[in-house]
């Protein structure tokens, strides 16, 4: 499926990206929770589904991969002497998850479209810290490197969810759920308060 065919991302706004790089340590330990987060989400996904082999499949290395981000990222923790917080809940991702549809003939394509919006949107906002980090003498300015390759992999991500959803349901069904639930989208990330925060 073409994702061109689909709903621009409506940027983040400039406020979010101040607030990240004002209070950096603050926003790599939101960042290692969401990836640890990401991991489970795959997981529970491929348990939900196991008579669909390509979702298991695409589950499984997915859960593998955000494993392996999380543990990039609390490796940057470590390395600058950077406590670890405990994870606390996510008020964007729990909002975007308010918007399934609860019966069975549409919980899966919705399941599959918010976890490619909210995988779109950690790769706008990674793309827009590594560009801030390149272009400033910021302390961290060291990672824009690694935030440049974490946003290609959510831009990945976010198409492999909308590639699953076209394998279960029709093109016409996928675009206009996806334009619904991205107006919703971004409904929750201005209704935010800017935060050191992926979401």
């Amino acid at each position: 499926m073409n994702l061109d065919h689909l709903t621009p991302i409506d940027p983040s706004p400039d406020a979010w990206l101040d607030a990240v790089l004002s209070v950096f340590p603050a926003f790599l330990c939101d960042h290692a929770s969401c990836e640890k987060k990401a991991s489970g989400m795959a997981l529970n996904v491929a348990s939900h589904y196991p008579d669909k082999p390509s979702l298991v499949r695409a589950m499984t290395d997915l859960a593998v991969e955000e494993l392996t981000h999380w543990r990039e990222v609390m490796r940057v923790l470590m390395d600058r002497n950077i406590r670890p917080q405990p994870d606390d809940r996510d008020t964007y991702v729990h909002a975007m998850q308010a918007q399934i549809h609860k019966g069975p003939d549409l919980y899966l394509l919705d399941r599959l479209l918010v976890d490619a919006l909210i995988e779109r949107r950690g790769a706008e906002r990674f793309s827009r810290i590594s560009e801030a980090l390149e272009k400033s003498s910021h302390p961290f300015s060291e990672l824009a490197s690694f935030y440049r390759a974490l946003a290609t992999s959510e831009s990945r991500h976010w198409g492999l969810f909308i590639q699953l959803a076209a394998e279960y349901f029709e093109q016409s069904a996928v675009e206009a759920r996806f334009a619904t639930l991205h107006e919703a989208e971004f409904q929750v990330v201005i209704s935010l308060p800017p935060a050191p925060r992926l979401h």
